[in-house]
């Protein structure tokens, strides 16, 4: 008899593989539908398989694939990251390997190249936030809820590359493979549960949104909206007022064309019920000066600073207690990855939205970019500086093409 010592199964070609290997003897015993067949021991994790691992178009997934990497630390992207060749990645039994399509820019990407968000992480580390293709391989007890084939979206730790290993508990479905759906992932996500939870918005309030034609200004613009509040929101050009105005922003202010504190103190003398903040430094002492009597400033990022060696730019909070008491106001910060018990059912309720056609989900795919549409992972520097450019209408994503050779 045969002490069996470790197992696992994966598919090929549509049929389930089951792998034992004896512990004493080295044997590898393949279980191919009912046949028990006896082979010479090698590695389970073989990437010679790959020509056999078909995805649902009928191509082969690689060996080797491109990522993104932290090499060293810095806030500056191109400094920090390389463009690496590397195997690709194997999943696990409750894993999910996902062909990326698309990956999300965002502004704390160079947060995480200059290793602010955990100073005990050392270079090299895999760079990227959000991304969205489909399943090309899965793991056993990850097939019992996903397919081969099927549409994807994550958020974590290692987007830029063409393919990843996602935990399948992490993988949020979509309906399809569209980069309108990966602008909910962080962006409106983030507006989504920040507003609800800490905006406290009711009928009739006026609310501030800062840098409201970005990634994440767009969808609060929104939400705000269907809170039947008034909206305020600041942008840096007339084309991006005249997209506020296309998704019912009432007072798109262009900051370079008008004055805000002057339009704050004259047109809304009562003060700002809430402000949606995610400039910081100069911008988030003049939100905080116009506050209402039991105002309310939530605090999503302050990107003016992450460019610099600190990472944030000076504020005057020497007299921050006073002004919070004089007005019953409150400063709220809002980090994403605290509020994951509720990250689900905002992704069902904004994609729902979406398909109702009542949430606009603006993609800025970089066509208008000096050099052209952001394609491939050599794009993600480009885009990156694009967005701190303040050029972008919407969500700043970059397609990944992958070649298709039909096996079939």
């Amino acid at each position: 008899s045969i002490s069996l010592a470790m197992s696992t199964s994966f598919l090929v070609s549509g049929r389930r593989v089951f792998l034992a290997l004896d512990g004493r003897h080295g044997i590898r015993n393949t279980l191919f539908g009912s046949r028990l067949v006896s082979v010479p021991r090698r590695s389970i994790i073989d990437m010679s398989y790959s020509s056999h691992f078909m995805d649902f178009k009928g191509s082969a997934i690689p060996s080797s694939m491109k990522k993104l990497v932290v090499t060293r630390l810095s806030p500056n992207f191109r400094d920090a990251v390389s463009l690496q060749t590397v195997p690709v990645p194997t999943p696990g039994d409750a894993e999910l390997l996902i062909r990326n399509r698309f990956v999300g820019i965002n502004a704390s990407d160079i947060n995480y190249s200059a290793g602010r968000y955990d100073p005990t992480v050392k270079p090299p580390f895999d760079a990227g936030f959000e991304g969205i293709g489909e399943v090309v391989g899965l793991g056993l007890s990850a097939s019992a809820h996903y397919a081969v084939g099927q549409a994807v979206a994550y958020f974590g730790e290692g987007a830029f590359s063409e393919y990843i290993v996602v935990p399948a508990q992490k993988a949020v479905p979509v309906p399809g493979v569209k980069p309108e759906f990966l602008t909910l992932l962080l962006s409106g996500a983030t507006a989504y549960i920040s507003l609800k939870r800490l905006g406290d918005l009711s009928a009739g309030e006026t609310v501030l949104v800062t840098a409201a034609a970005g990634g994440t200004g767009q969808f609060a613009v929104q939400f705000a909206k269907k809170s039947q509040c008034h909206v305020i929101g600041t942008c840096s050009s007339d084309e991006k007022a005249g997209f506020l105005k296309s998704i019912g922003c009432d007072r798109p202010v262009n900051y370079k064309a008008e004055d805000l504190h002057a339009v704050l103190r004259g047109d809304y003398a009562k003060g700002l019920d809430v402000v949606y903040e995610s400039v910081g430094g100069e911008m988030f002492d003049l939100a905080l000066n116009c506050l209402a009597t039991r105002g309310r400033l939530i605090v999503i990022g302050f990107i003016s600073g992450y460019q610099t060696p600190t990472g944030v730019k000076p504020v005057r909070a020497g007299t921050l207690p006073v002004k919070l008491l004089q007005k019953s106001a409150s400063v709220r910060g809002f980090f994403l990855p605290h509020y994951l018990t509720e990250y689900r059912e905002a992704m069902r309720h904004m994609l729902e939205m979406y398909e109702r056609g009542e949430l606009v989900c603006e993609v800025d795919l970089g066509e208008t970019a000096p050099e052209g549409k952001f394609t491939g992972l050599e794009s993600v520097f480009r885009a990156v500086e694009y967005m701190y450019s303040a050029k972008n209408i919407g969500k700043i994503v970059v397609e990944l093409a992958h070649p298709v050779s039909s096996k079939l």
